[in-house]
């Protein structure tokens, strides 16, 4: 599951196994086996068992045992963290009602208006060349910089966690990307005890929980981790859908139908949701041995033959692209108001935008647990870079009159000598002054 054919054609690993069982063996990378579970009704009866299958990754016997290289690609997504991901019962609860009460706080209104500033800066960046990577531009960028804004990141704390976690995503020196973010949400976190606000960092502090700042750091991790690399994947999937030949411009698709597509057809987290069983476990013909993983392939399930009406129909209540059982995405709601938006803002700004190359000649990045473009490029006709300047003078209009700046901030910050190398978080926190 780690090389380019199974990036270009995962169903064919997908139907191979489900020919024999809807569970089977399978190699996650190099030297690190699991079983990946491709059967709906299979998924379902592990993702909710949660007294024969945990999610205590500390249980992993072949890690325990050495047979995991620790620079593995996949331990950042699979070694033990203490978040609701990994943990079970009593904990588990403790820990996702902090997450989900501090989520919860986000209202559709708040996301859209913290979405749309990002995307007009974004897409200024490259509305004048006629061209751009919508995966490298936009959809990869607008999720990292969202998250520091609702995680309330001042700008050098920004600037290294979108560094660290873009690594990580990329595969780029894991290992010393981790020990960064890990550094940068642990001087977030003191910075948010002595001076909380309103963001979700403050909000996961205040709560009854009484979250430890170990505690604290793994949920933010896991919040950033679960939210960014699934949203840039459906935002840059959708696009490809409503881009193509079966696209908005030709049949009338509506975003939240691409949406719905990518989310049965190009599942943006295909493979994960990692358990261990207490014993061996016959899972439909295929045994799976105590403590070692057992993988739940969203976009195998979603595939299964017997959900063929269903998935006709785009039914939203029957793909798996969300999980399933007490692990389930707390942030299923926020995650489509930002990808809708996010196109949405995208399509308006540039109504004419077309793929740059055939559909069938795009990449997709090689990886067992996402389903990912390389890139996206596009065509347009090249248009002012003045959205950014437009939305702060439209907000500046929309304050009291006693809260109101004596001058209305340029688009371009003012010149001044860097005292080191700025980031994209930086630099948006010049325009914007927020």
């Amino acid at each position: 599951m780690h090389d380019a054919g199974f990036a270009t054609d995962p169903h064919q690993i997908y139907d191979r196994l489900r020919e024999h069982a809807p569970a089977g063996p399978v190699e996650l990378a190099p030297g690190v086996d699991a079983t990946l579970v491709v059967g709906h009704e299979m998924a379902l009866r592990v993702l909710q068992n949660t007294e024969l299958f945990a999610r205590d990754a500390r249980r992993w016997k072949d890690l325990n045992e050495g047979r995991v290289a620790l620079d593995s690609p996949v331990l950042p997504m699979m070694a033990y963290r203490p978040s609701c991901l990994f943990t079970d019962g009593a904990v588990h609860l403790r820990l996702r009602k902090a997450v989900v009460d501090s989520l919860a706080r986000l209202n559709t209104t708040r996301i859209r208006r913290d979405v749309e500033p990002i995307a007009d800066y974004l897409i200024d960046r490259f509305s004048e060349l006629g061209r751009a990577d919508l995966l490298g531009d936009y959809a990869k960028l607008l999720p990292l910089l969202l998250f520091n804004k609702l995680f309330g990141c001042p700008a050098e704390i920004g600037d290294t966690v979108t560094a660290a976690l873009s690594a990580i995503f990329d595969g780029k020196d894991a290992v010393r990307a981790n020990e960064e973010l890990t550094a940068s949400l642990m001087e977030l976190i003191a910075l948010k005890r002595r001076r909380p606000d309103d963001d979700v960092t403050s909000w996961l502090i205040q709560h009854p929980a009484g979250l430890t700042d170990e505690e604290l750091k793994d949920q933010l991790v896991l919040l950033m981790g679960a939210g960014i690399e699934p949203e840039r994947n459906l935002i840059g999937s959708s696009l490809m859908l409503l881009l193509s030949g079966a696209g908005v411009r030709e049949s009338g698709m509506l975003i939240e139908e691409a949406m719905d597509h990518v989310l049965w057809n190009q599942t943006p987290i295909a493979n994960y949701a990692t358990h261990y069983p207490v014993r061996d476990v016959d899972l439909g013909g295929h045994v799976a041995e105590a403590n070692t993983p057992v993988v739940i392939s969203f976009a195998g399930a979603n595939a299964d033959p017997a959900l063929a009406e269903a998935r006709r129909a785009h039914s939203k209540g029957a793909h798996l692209a969300w999980g399933a059982g007490p692990h389930a995405c707390p942030a299923k709601d926020p995650a489509q108001v930002i990808a809708t938006t996010a196109i949405e803002r995208l399509l308006n700004a540039l109504p004419d935008l077309k793929l740059a190359v055939p559909e069938k000649e795009l990449e997709w990045r090689p990886g067992p647990f996402h389903r990912a473009l390389v890139s996206l490029p596009v065509t347009f006709s090249p248009t002012p870079a003045t959205r950014t300047a437009t939305a702060m003078r439209e907000r500046v209009a929309a304050m009291p009159e006693a809260e109101r700046p004596v001058s209305v901030p340029s688009s371009q910050p003012a010149r001044q000598t860097p005292t080191r190398r700025k980031g994209f978080w930086s630099s948006f926190l010049d325009v914007f002054r927020v």
